[in-house]
């Protein structure tokens, strides 16, 4: 059993994408050209934004939108807790100080209370200016932007919506990736749009940012390559990668995104009154880049996930440990007391083999060994 199933994808559309690939062989045109340019106005067109520039990661994604907004040391940004370690990371790259905020326990995403204080808090300290807020599309499912574009409105921050694990989500039919002043995306093929190596996106409706980005990502350039304006990095989605994500995103959308949907359905079913599973708020629609659910403890967490791999079925935890607590950040001073809600869940979360090519059978026997675990 797979736990992202990304060898069925290929084999469904093995003509498609190896004609994608020829085609860029062929052509010898390895950077840029159509296929880029293609892309990412079908991505914009997808997500409903002005403006898609691709780049060579999820992380320079973000990267680059705090560099194209100046971000320097002495800037607070505020990060969720329970998530991947590269949406602090690039925080602290760029020369600013990421804050840690706790999260809700029902969608995993940056707790819109617990954020408001912790600018409160940031503000009466003095120390750090209050800049940008970056939630995190976590899992598949998009943060309460209502609240928090509310609250960043209130104290004149800057939002950065990360959806590497969102693209494809919605609220109330407004795009994941069209939330805030700017998102991103990533294209890590166990994404729930991926592809084959690296790639991510920067979406956003500000003329003037995209084209600093596109200016950004390329050494600076100004007129072309070779005319440098400002100092940038090297940061591009290559034609390859492009190709094949355009095969991709047509499966995405004709049936991926609802198929990953369905497994979820079926999930809960077999799983209701056994274990806590998700809960899709009233409104969200998730692309469920992970299906994740918590157990009462770490021993029993640990002890559902080797039962599974007796029986041949991955699991994966996300995460086994908070941001606050990262060596990386050891520099920065914490209190442990303000993330209750993300130590446990580093405790207690277990995702389960989830994907839009994921059969009824294999939902069965996951379901199986979690029901006769806990019993």
């Amino acid at each position: 059993m797979e736990f992202r199933d990304l060898k069925t994808q290929y084999q469904k559309y093995k003509n498609e994408i190896d004609l994608a690939v020829q085609e860029v062989m062929q052509s010898a045109s390895f950077i840029g050209g159509k296929h880029v340019n293609e892309l990412e106005q079908q991505l914009a067109e997808y997500v409903g934004v002005k403006h898609c520039i691709t780049c060579a990661n999820g992380t320079d994604a973000l990267s680059l939108v705090l560099m194209a907004w100046g971000v320097k040391e002495g800037d607070a940004v505020f990060v969720p807790d329970f998530t991947f370690f590269s949406t602090g990371e690039v925080v602290s790259f760029n020369g600013a100080t990421p804050v840690f905020v706790d999260v809700d326990e029902t969608t995993f995403n940056i707790d819109t209370e617990k954020l408001e204080k912790a600018i409160q808090k940031t503000l009466a300290e003095g120390k750090l200016t209050p800049r940008i807020v970056i939630p995190v599309d976590l899992f598949g499912l998009p943060a309460n932007y209502k609240k928090v574009e509310r609250i960043a409105k209130q104290y004149n921050l800057l939002v950065l919506e990360d959806g590497a694990q969102g693209f494809g989500g919605n609220i109330d039919g407004k795009m994941a990736c069209s939330f805030g002043n700017a998102a991103t995306t990533s294209f890590f093929p166990a994404k729930p749009l991926g592809c084959y190596g690296d790639g991510g996106a920067i979406f956003t409706n500000d003329d003037e940012l995209a084209q600093l980005l596109k200016s950004i990502k390329v050494h600076g350039k100004g007129n072309n390559k070779y005319d440098n304006v400002r100092i940038g990095v090297n940061s591009r989605l290559d034609t390859m990668q492009a190709a094949i994500l355009q095969i991709k995103l047509r499966a995405f959308i004709e049936h991926e995104l609802k198929d990953v949907n369905k497994a979820y359905q079926r999930y809960n079913q077999k799983l209701n009154g056994i274990v806590e599973t998700p809960i899709i708020p009233d409104g969200y629609y998730s692309s469920f880049a992970q299906y994740t659910i918590k157990l009462q403890s770490k021993e029993q967490r640990d002890g559902l996930q080797a039962k599974l791999k007796e029986n041949g079925i991955p699991s994966m935890i996300y995460y086994i440990k908070p941001m606050h607590k990262q060596e990386a950040f050891s520099n920065l001073v914490f209190d442990d007391n303000e993330y209750e809600v993300t130590n446990k869940l580093c405790n207690t979360v277990l995702s389960l083999p989830m994907h839009p090519y994921i059969k009824e059978e294999n939902i069965e026997a996951v379901c199986n060994v979690i029901q006769d675990f806990l019993k």
